[in-house]
């Protein structure tokens, strides 16, 4: 969208030279990118909740991936792999705690056996330590796990990746970049020489404040699609957000497994199924599911936002997906409603869990981008213009691969330049 209160060619010289949208995981990561690629230039961050990695950053399994699940040589698989490293390195360095905990990929019926092979092969061609084992190999290392073979991933760890969020913060803030919180960005207009941000704030109700960047990226999440829209550049997708439920275990119960313990995933979608996951603070947790969700950014149960329901069945691609996906579909509301149907899930492989062992978890919830025809995307959408670039989707696992993706953005708009 054009600035109108700038004319066109003219540069203020208040603009700072980079500004970012979105204080999550891969934000914060690209704007700490910035400052090192270019030492003294001037770099701002618009997070409009009070602390940074407040939505996906925040709520997810806390999973350092090995990128098993993705082609070897792919380039999700290299960002996977590279971000594991560079996240350990940097939990290292600056005293975050984390562990490498494995991961067994359990495969509970006949029907599975090929796909787990698949992974297996998969994980040998990535150069990744993975050792397949068989159901009685699986009982005697797990006992509370039943399955008639796994993939032993040895790589695989845990971390608090809130903690991550607010160490880049302070990295990047102590390498003179400014976070400004509670700044929502309500408006994006470009114009040749900037970009203007109408940034609103909590302080001030009501108030909007003009600010100007030589260049903008925009991490945008479970809002990348209307802060695309809000840019003038009419997206060809839209953020279809999918609730992930969880439960925790009791804690007489956080001892039953002592590594993570996931199903084999179905490869027609981008989910990886309820796994168990240990945590940072020493419990278990059970989850997620994968519901639609009726507010992009309502955690607790019921949580319903009208516009966001109403953009959702607005979209013409939503339909065709929901066809593709009815009984799945129809099988994680349920399974969303009844606990008793959840806990089936998780008791295919460990069938000595009750009803009395979950507890409640807050929920997260997943920013899939999904195309106008209905397909899901899995891959980076990235959208470009004279001076925004716009990371549309970041496939999971984005907290992961974080740095990586970061790096791959920052080379696009510093190599690219302004058009």
């Amino acid at each position: 969208m054009a600035d109108p209160h700038r004319p066109h060619g003219r540069r203020s010289a208040a603009a700072a030279d980079f500004a970012v949208v979105g204080g999550g995981i891969v934000g914060l990561a690209t704007a700490l990118t910035l400052t090192r690629r270019r030492p003294g230039a001037d770099v701002v961050v618009f997070e409009k909740e009070p602390e940074v990695g407040q939505h996906q950053s925040g709520h997810n399994s806390g999973v350092i991936h090995a990128g098993i699940y993705y082609e070897p040589g792919s380039l999700k698989a290299r960002l996977c792999r590279a971000g594991a490293s560079w996240t350990r390195e940097f939990c290292d360095e600056h005293g975050i705690a984390h562990r490498t905990t494995g991961k067994l990929i359990v495969a509970t019926d006949p029907g599975q056996r090929a796909r787990l092979d698949a992974l297996y092969e998969r994980g040998l061609a990535g150069g990744l330590d993975v050792e397949l084992i068989d159901g009685a190999e699986l009982r005697r290392r797990e006992p509370a796990v039943t399955g008639i073979g796994a993939v032993y991933l040895r790589s695989t760890g845990i971390v608090d990746y809130r903690q991550v969020c607010r160490v880049l913060a302070e990295q990047f803030e102590r390498a003179g970049g400014r976070i400004h919180r509670g700044a929502a960005v309500v408006g994006i207009h470009e114009s040749l020489s900037e970009v203007g941000l109408d940034v609103a704030t909590a302080a001030e109700p009501g108030h909007r404040e003009r600010r100007y960047a030589r260049q903008l990226v925009v991490c945008g999440g479970l809002q990348a699609d209307r802060l695309a829209a809000m840019a003038g550049m009419r997206p060809d997708f839209a953020i279809v957000p999918f609730r992930g439920e969880y439960y925790r275990l009791q804690a007489h119960r956080s001892g039953l497994v002592s590594t993570l313990i996931y199903p084999v995933p179905d490869p027609a979608l981008p989910f990886l199924g309820v796994h168990l996951t240990l945590t940072m603070d020493g419990g278990l947790t059970v989850g997620p599911n994968a519901v639609l969700a009726l507010a992009r950014e309502g955690y607790p149960k019921g949580s319903v936002d009208v516009r966001d329901l109403a953009d959702t069945l607005r979209f013409p691609g939503f339909w065709p997906l929901a066809r593709r996906h009815l009984r799945t579909g129809a099988a994680e509301a349920w399974n969303s409603l009844s606990r008793r149907g959840y806990l089936q899930l998780v008791r295919r492989y460990s069938p000595d869990l009750g009803m009395a062992d979950l507890l409640p978890e807050p929920a997260g919830i997943r920013a899939q981008a999904v195309q106008r025809d209905g397909t899901l995307v899995h891959d980076f959408l990235l959208r470009r213009t004279a001076r925004m670039l716009h990371v549309c989707n970041a496939p999971s696992p984005a907290a992961t691969s974080a740095m990586p993706i970061a790096d791959l953005v920052v080379r696009t708009v510093l190599e690219d330049g302004p058009r």
